[in-house]
């Protein structure tokens, strides 16, 4: 089995890796409806899509932008749902008597 064969099954390991945690962070919303864990929840879709699509090309080349930027916006979910979380309520803010 030669490197570039180990490479696409890794790639694809993490792709499924990522689509079930998706899925699990999906679950969680689903009974709970907080939006923190749709923002998780897209981000590992993202991340499998970026390694399926990293794995299907010919070349295993994680240098091109294309990579990055999708990392970037799956990350940047990641940062909004953490920022979104620790957001006081409005139901807290009209208490304090901001608005």
């Amino acid at each position: 089995m030669d490197l570039t064969h180990m490479n696409n099954f890794f790639a694809g390991a993490i792709a499924l890796a990522s689509l079930i945690a998706g899925l699990f962070f999906f679950r969680f919303w689903w009974t709970t409806r907080d939006r923190f864990f749709v923002f998780f929840a897209l981000s590992f879709w993202l991340e499998a899509v970026n390694r399926t699509y990293l794995g299907l090309a010919g070349e295993m080349r994680e240098d091109f932008p294309v990579y990055y930027l999708i990392r970037l916006l799956s990350y940047g979910l990641i940062l909004i749902a953490i920022c979104d979380k620790n957001r006081p309520s409005r139901r807290a803010r009209q208490r304090k008597g901001e608005w």
